[in-house]
């Protein structure tokens, strides 16, 4: 099988990578409690956590399987290569979800559950945030579990590219959240899907090479690593975050940009990178695909 290489955006956590001999081993680095978000003493995700998906709008097989590939990465892959997303998402659950006072379990599992596509655009293709929420309900989420709606690139939805790439919501009383992702490939790579298109603003410099030739999908893939953590940890306003509750610092938030060592503005940072296509990566996944996640402290896979 082909090896395919993706990214996903930083989340504020943190990996130390270690090196011995020819073995590559990650220690878990425990931040300072300043650096760590704090916890508002509410609920987070954990356990069995049932993960549908909505595809608004066209999505070629190779799409669906790229971003799908993603979600059962995070604790469906025990085997992949180190660095991997399963340690990514093992830090979240050692920092954040296993320190809940509402979890009583002791591990969690993304199950990816029942997905559905709306080729048509029933709602058309131009959506408010409210119409996303109104897709989200449609999945028929489980109690505890994630709706992902995903748009394609010929559909605009309210706020996309000017001010937000996705979003994450809830409905509190039915137990549900919601995360809602934009493919920017027609309408702001540079900014949605940076660094695989040349950015809009500030320092310019060469695009990396997109993990699968598509700059759309892997954009949508670092985009939706930032929803996913910021909603298990902070599923209904009162989990873990930093700042004002209805502007909250996330555990998606706290290191845009960073994708490796040594990064700066405009340059995602010192990564692996592909001998044979030359894509850019820093973490394996299910069925040998690569992603990219970084930490609170800026620390990060490679």
């Amino acid at each position: 099988m082909a090896s395919f290489r993706l990214m996903i955006a930083a989340v504020s956590l943190s990996l130390v990578q270690l090196s011995m001999g020819s073995r590559r081993l990650m220690e878990l680095y425990i931040p300072p409690a300043s650096d760590q978000l704090t916890y508002h003493h509410g609920s987070v995700l954990s356990g069995d956590i049932p993960v549908s998906i909505l595809w608004y709008g066209k999505f070629t097989p190779t799409q669906m399987s790229i971003i799908a590939d993603f979600v059962v990465s995070l604790t469906g892959a025990p085997n992949a290569a180190t660095p991997s997303v399963g340690q990514w998402w093992g830090t979240i659950e050692q920092l954040y979800l296993s320190n809940a006072a509402t979890n009583s379990q002791t591990s969690t599992r993304v199950l990816l559950d029942e997905q559905v596509s709306d080729e048509q655009c029933s709602l058309g293709k131009s959506l408010t945030l409210a119409q996303i929420d109104q897709l989200a309900a449609r999945v028929g989420t489980k109690r505890g579990g994630v709706a992902l709606v995903f748009t394609d690139e010929d559909v605009t939805v309210e706020g996309f590219c000017s001010s937000r790439c996705g979003k994450h919501g809830s409905d509190a009383s039915a137990g549900t959240t919601h995360i809602w992702v934009g493919n920017s490939a027609k309408q702001c790579p540079g900014q949605c899907a940076w660094p695989f298109a040349q950015p809009v603003y500030g320092p310019q410099g060469t695009p990396l090479v997109a993990p699968n030739n598509d700059v759309g999908a892997d954009g949508m893939v670092m985009i939706l690593a930032s929803m996913v953590a910021g909603t298990v940890t902070n599923p209904y306003g009162d989990g873990f975050y930093q700042g004002p509750q209805d502007a909250p610092l996330e555990a998606c938030s706290a290191c845009p940009g960073v994708y490796g060592s040594g990064a700066y503005p405009g340059n995602a940072g010192k990564l692996l990178v592909d001998a044979t296509t030359g894509a850019s990566y820093n973490a394996n996944g299910a069925n040998r695909r690569k992603y990219n996640p970084a930490t609170s402290s800026c620390d990060t896979l490679v």
